[in-house]
């Protein structure tokens, strides 16, 4: 796949789509712009294609969540990010610790921070995932009778957790930076959906079963955002 790097956007990733006709773009899993543009469309029409498109580009970057990195800021549920200053940047994990060290030309909003912080993040919340969440979504369906099929983790950007119609259930590394309670309530949600596909009164009912507070916690969610 190649990778063109924009002074404004950074490296923007361009898959090419033998079916499109025109570019489309989305927010790659590390935060970065990821374009789907036509087969035939050679590397400098690509870059035109952004030129023109830098506004609605910037309005689909203003909707990742807001990286805001400090010393001690949390990771998760047990991590810790902590900035030192050395020759280069580079990003170590040390036990619960994530030990950033910026070069004598990094700061902490720079595209490269950022995206090298980002990557750190989404390895150490997967690791959280598959430790935590395993456990508490057995627990949940035992408790209310509910029942699935297999568990996968995913870093989608614009949900939180899925279920198909064979109960698979799909949940979001990002989770791990929920409350507690709010965690459940998504895995309730999904558990629920083994049930109810929809979202009919029926499938609310069985929410409400498991999460008498379900409205509250419904409510607080969307007060968070999915993206890493």
């Amino acid at each position: 796949m190649p990778v063109i790097e924009d002074e404004e956007f950074g490296p923007i990733a361009v898959k090419r789509v033998s079916r499109q006709s025109h570019m489309r773009a989305t927010i790659a899993p590390n935060g970065s712009l990821r374009l789907s543009v036509p087969s035939y469309a050679p590397i400098f029409m690509i870059k035109r294609m952004i030129a023109g498109s830098r506004p609605d580009l910037r309005r689909l970057l203003d909707t990742r969540p807001k990286l805001v990195l400090g010393e001690g800021m949390a990771i998760g549920k047990s991590h810790t990010l902590h900035i030192r200053t050395g020759k280069s940047l580079a990003a170590t994990r040390i036990g619960n610790r994530l030990i950033l060290t910026l070069g004598p030309d990094d700061s902490l909003d720079g595209p490269a921070v950022i995206e090298t912080v980002r990557s750190q993040m989404q390895q150490l919340l997967r690791r959280e995932a598959k430790h935590h969440l395993p456990l508490r979504i057995r627990h949940i369906a035992h408790t209310f009778g509910f029942s699935y099929t297999s568990l996968r983790f995913t870093h989608a950007s614009t949900r939180w957790g899925s279920c198909n119609h064979k109960k698979a259930i799909s949940l979001n590394i990002a989770l791990m930076n929920l409350p507690f309670e709010l965690i459940d309530y998504v895995l309730i949600h999904e558990l629920a959906h083994t049930v109810h596909l929809d979202h009919s009164k029926s499938f609310w009912a069985v929410v409400e079963a498991a999460d008498p507070d379900y409205k509250r916690h419904r409510k607080l969610l969307k007060t968070y955002n999915p993206g890493i």
